[in-house]
């Protein structure tokens, strides 16, 4: 996702566990927190040095194929590749990043709402929703793999998303707001989904000639790069 949404959620806490009545079970200062370990802090540290790689554009592709499960065989593979994608994903500017917008076909992604402008990263392996409300919510979505595109998309209003972290330890997340949007839309691009699929044929169209019509143009124009 773009660094566009995070905008809309400056009142509320980016990561926490919700209660059914809506309160905050974990936020940033409680020891139980989830977000903010040391391994996501290091993960931080480890972006600000590694290098950036290129962030695929639609329709390539890679985008639209569904990623595999990482295993233990993958461990040093993920850690460079997440330092990497933090990188990219700040870089661009970004909210978060999917392996497969980066090329490659794992079920890896990286999120920080960067609430405030403090860096909160979350990395989540092999991502699994568990659980999505009947509530529906709609918000402005856009995304990295396809550049000044926005469009307003309806999915649940909350998710509980079970996964790995980098230590390789299983952790869930419940989530309503942004975060909740976030982890969708990135949970989506693993199963080869991307937002304009939510949209209706003619409004999917409409963005992706723009899209092409804008990088043609990108292309052509070397001061639009």
């Amino acid at each position: 996702m773009t660094d566009m949404q995070r905008l809309s959620a400056a009142r509320s806490h980016p990561y926490h566990h919700v209660r059914a009545d809506g309160g905050c079970l974990a936020s940033g200062r409680s020891p139980r927190r989830l977000i903010r370990t040391g391994t996501e802090t290091k993960s931080r540290r480890m972006s600000s040095i590694a290098p950036t790689i290129p962030i695929l554009i639609a329709p390539n592709p890679i985008l639209k194929a569904k990623a595999r499960p990482i295993g233990k065989e993958d461990d040093g593979l993920v850690r460079d590749l997440t330092a990497k994608m933090f990188a990219s994903m700040y870089a661009a500017p970004g909210i978060g990043l999917a392996a497969p917008q980066v090329g490659q076909l794992l079920r890896l992604i990286v999120i920080d709402l960067m609430r405030e402008e403090k860096s909160n990263p979350l990395v989540l392996i092999n991502p699994e929703i568990l659980d999505l409300s009947k509530e529906q919510a709609t918000r402005e979505e856009g995304c990295l793999s396809l550049p000044g595109q926005y469009a307003d998309v309806t999915r649940a209003a909350r998710c509980k998303v079970r996964y790995l972290d980098l230590a390789g330890e299983a952790q869930e997340v419940e989530a309503e707001g942004l975060l909740n949007a976030c982890l969708q839309h990135e949970i989506d691009h693993l199963d080869g989904v991307l937002f304009v699929d939510h949209l209706s044929a003619l409004k999917r169209s409409m963005i992706m000639r723009r899209l092409a019509k804008e990088q043609r143009l990108k292309r052509d124009d070397p001061k639009r790069r």
